[in-house]
């Protein structure tokens, strides 16, 4: 029997999971869109991994990460519950001993880590403007009509890149869409946006920062060569791109199941695919906070609740 680790990182975009095994290699990835599903997306993550290794696994930790890691948690029945920070941290620590300052864009948000001796000593998350996120790419590029795949190759065949307003993304669209007006080429284009969007994570997200080799470069975008083109000039230095760039907050919640060195696991088991789960929520009256209160159900038995602050409904034995 394949002794395994399990890695849950549910996000808005996208919801991964990985596999390690004892060594902690990557045995096995997932990535799929949560597509505001992350109930659906966490047990197809699931059915593909045990589709890729078999069924012969013992799950010896689960960890989760994410926006939606307290949700996977009840779900899977998780050992470790952690912040996209230290997952990520861990990951790229694990992956480049000595990882100084850690930049992760995905989806819909982007975020600075910097790590000293292997400690995080301090970061910072961009929640406010969608410029620079993978979803701000993707719409660029379907605008343009160019592959998302394609669209950081298009960005190194730029010969003189335009300069693009990155501070925000209305006004980045609107500059990229009066350059095509003068005439420029698609690729110079391309090429000023990517040097727009890294000046905005510069001067926003990394703003204040320390920012020292060896960098890292996580998440979704780091797949874009223009991007990395982009940072590479303006940190004047080679960032490293992970072979799991993209799945790496996963990544990290397996490594931290793994270090925990259980005996058993509180996983609940493979089978979790085909159980029927519903979420629900009520805003409790019990004081001015109004808390909003998410609870998770499997058929009609409640397996958890969340969200208040006093721990009223959170701390009630599941009926």
């Amino acid at each position: 029997m394949k002794a395994v680790y399990l890695g849950i990182d549910v996000g808005s975009v996208s919801t991964n999971v990985v596999a390690l095994d004892e060594q902690g290699k990557v045995l096995y990835t997932v990535y799929l869109r949560t597509r505001g599903q992350p109930i659906q997306a966490i047990q197809e993550g699931l059915r593909q991994l045990l589709t890729a290794l078999g069924k012969d696994l013992k799950v010896k930790g689960v960890g989760t990460t994410g926006s939606g890691r307290s949700l996977a948690a009840v779900m899977v029945g998780a050992d470790v519950v952690k912040n996209e920070i230290t997952a990520h941290a861990v990951a790229a620590n694990f992956v480049v001993p000595g990882v100084q300052t850690v930049i992760e864009i995905g989806g819909q948000d982007s975020k600075i880590i910097i790590l000293r001796h292997g400690i995080v000593t301090d970061f910072a998350m961009n929640t406010v403007c969608a410029a620079g996120t993978g979803s701000f790419l993707d719409q660029q590029a379907a605008r343009l009509g160019i592959p998302i795949e394609d669209f950081g190759r298009r960005a190194l065949e730029a010969r003189s890149p335009v300069r693009i307003a990155g501070r925000c993304a209305v006004f980045a669209e609107s500059d990229m869409i009066h350059k095509q007006q003068q005439g420029h080429p698609i690729e110079d284009i391309i090429a000023g946006l990517c040097e727009a969007l890294v000046r905005n994570y510069l001067n926003n997200v990394g703003k204040g920062k320390e920012i020292l080799p060896p960098v890292v470069f996580q998440g979704g975008v780091a797949a874009n060569a223009g991007m990395r083109r982009a940072f590479n000039r303006a940190l004047g230095t080679e960032v490293i791109v992970p072979e799991h760039y993209g799945v790496m907050g996963a990544f990290g919640a397996a490594l931290l199941a793994k270090d925990m060195g259980l005996r058993e696991s509180a996983f609940r088991g493979f089978n979790l695919t085909e159980m029927e789960f519903k979420t629900g929520g009520f805003e409790c009256q019990g004081c001015a906070n109004h808390c909003e209160v998410v609870e998770l159900r499997e058929g009609s038995r409640l397996l958890a609740r969340w969200g208040d602050r006093c721990g009223k409904w959170s701390n009630a034995v599941a009926v």
